[in-house]
């Protein structure tokens, strides 16, 4: 039996299914991307920056397919899908169009003579990608390391290895040369092993709490450099004079956008008294009015999870939290269809005692805290051990922006909700992870920071 299936999450049917790949399809893959990494230390960023364009062209030509087999894969809806791959593409043509400059010798002042940092490539990276967002996640790992010089391995999720696929084949189709993104289907413990092998210098997660324990204690004991992207249990944060049209618009899609499964969406309404039966009744406006079908019809705005065991995951998360004394405030009718269907629900009352306090509810649940005052919003929005995202909701922005640097969290939007771009850096703290993918933070990650530095003036005096 194939170890990776796509299996579409309306219908709950197999329509695809890859077997892990041999030893010597391993072998043959770290080897071709090795030599890859040395023929590139010898070409400059400018030259795979022009291929780069040409691979924003080839997506933006198969967006539709790309499209078609994310939702067919992991049941996002249509629109979103092609979001997806406009995001996409405009993070290629960012470091098409920044990377080579981004790329350049950094000079330093100092006492002893002219001193600069190269900016290098270091080796094949390897990229472990989860499903929720199956093409987004490899292109921005992607993109920078490919300009910068560092091959890609992939290990992606092992229910979108058709989305997997097909980004390798539009990659390739696109200019770029072999070696510079293979996709494996890999086994745990051949991933552990290709983390070890010493042509590997660099890897990439984007995850779970756990998935990316595992493999930043293999990337340490090997000595590799690594980023972990992980879980978040984002603040939204709603001031007393938020505007209302600003906060319903904010709310719209915090919390239902690729049906809740984002790490960076609002999984926490934290909400000052005098706001808070506003927020649940906004909160609740918009729950009641989805409606639920087949994620390819432009009418669905609620589609499945994006598999069974999402599904399940979530319902009993959801039983232990109502166990642990929360409140259901609302909570979708009974959805007859034999897919992956998961009802959105409103949760209230949830404690700090609760065995969901701390957890990440990955799907179309919302928690709303009522809080006192603006102090009570911030301790509460710092007593997680996660800090990824954040959102202030207010009318005064200074004040807005006073809030937001005391959240210990690695991105906040203001007036707003989550948000991705090319430009644009991504990560957190605590346990979502390390290290930042996106805007030159991003491009950073796997270079050699390489110091020259001219003595010759200090040897004639």
């Amino acid at each position: 039996m194939a170890k990776y299936e796509s299996v579409n999450p309306y219908t709950n049917e197999i329509f695809a299914s890859y077997e892990n790949p041999t030893d010597q399809q391993i072998e043959e893959s770290l080897a071709l991307a090795h030599a890859l990494y040395k023929k590139w230390r010898h070409e400059e960023p400018s030259s795979r920056a022009a291929i780069l364009k040409d691979i924003a062209a080839k997506f933006q030509e198969k967006e539709e397919e790309m499209a078609k087999t994310m939702t067919l894969e992991m049941g996002k809806k249509l629109s979103e899908a092609k979001e997806e791959v406009e995001i996409c593409i405009g993070i290629l043509n960012y470091y098409a169009d920044h990377g080579p400059e981004l790329l350049k010798p950094v000079d330093l002042p100092n006492p002893y003579g002219r001193a600069y940092y190269l900016k290098q490539a270091t080796g094949v990276i390897m990229a472990c990608e989860p499903w929720n967002f199956p093409l987004y996640q490899v292109i921005r790992v992607f993109a920078p390391n490919f300009v910068i010089g560092n091959p890609m391995l992939l290990k992606h999720a092992h229910n979108v290895p058709s989305s997997a696929a097909l980004a390798a084949k539009i990659v390739k189709s696109g200019g770029a040369p072999e070696g510079s993104l293979l996709n494996l289907y890999l086994s745990y413990s051949k991933l552990d092993q290709v983390i070890a092998d010493p042509r590997v210098q660099g890897v990439a997660l984007t995850g779970s709490e756990r998935g990316g324990a595992s493999v930043a204690e293999n990337a340490g004991k090997n000595l590799k450099k690594s980023t972990m992207e992980l879980g978040g249990n984002d603040a939204f944060i709603v001031l007393s004079d938020a505007d209302p049209a600003v906060l319903k618009a904010a709310l719209s899609d915090a919390r239902t956008y690729n049906n809740g499964q984002v790490c960076t969406s609002s999984k926490r309404m934290i909400v000052l008294a005098d706001r808070y039966e506003e927020v649940l009744a906004d909160m609740k406006e918009i729950y009641s009015g989805l409606k639920w079908g087949n994620p390819l019809e432009d009418s669905t705005t609620l589609p499945p999870m994006s598999s069974q065991a999402a599904k399940e995951k979530l319902a009993k998360q959801v039983e232990a939290a109502v166990a642990g004394g929360a409140k259901v405030y609302y909570e979708y009718p009974e959805i007859t269809a034999p897919g992956a269907f998961s009802r959105p629900i409103i949760l209230t009352d949830m404690t700090k005692d609760n065995p969901m306090f701390d957890q990440e509810m990955f799907g179309p649940v919302c928690v709303v805290y009522k809080v006192k005052d603006e102090a009570e919003a911030i301790a509460l929005a710092n007593d997680s051990s996660y800090g990824l995202g954040s959102s202030v909701i207010s009318s005064d922005i200074k004040h807005a922006e006073e809030v937001a640097s005391q959240i210990e969290t690695g991105m906040t939007v203001i007036n707003g909700r989550w948000i991705t771009d090319g430009s644009l850096p991504f990560g957190g703290v605590k346990k979502s992870g390390y290290g930042r993918e996106l805007s030159p933070l991003g491009l950073d990650a796997f270079v050699n920071e390489h110091l020259v530095i001219d003595f010759t003036d200090q040897n004639q005096q």
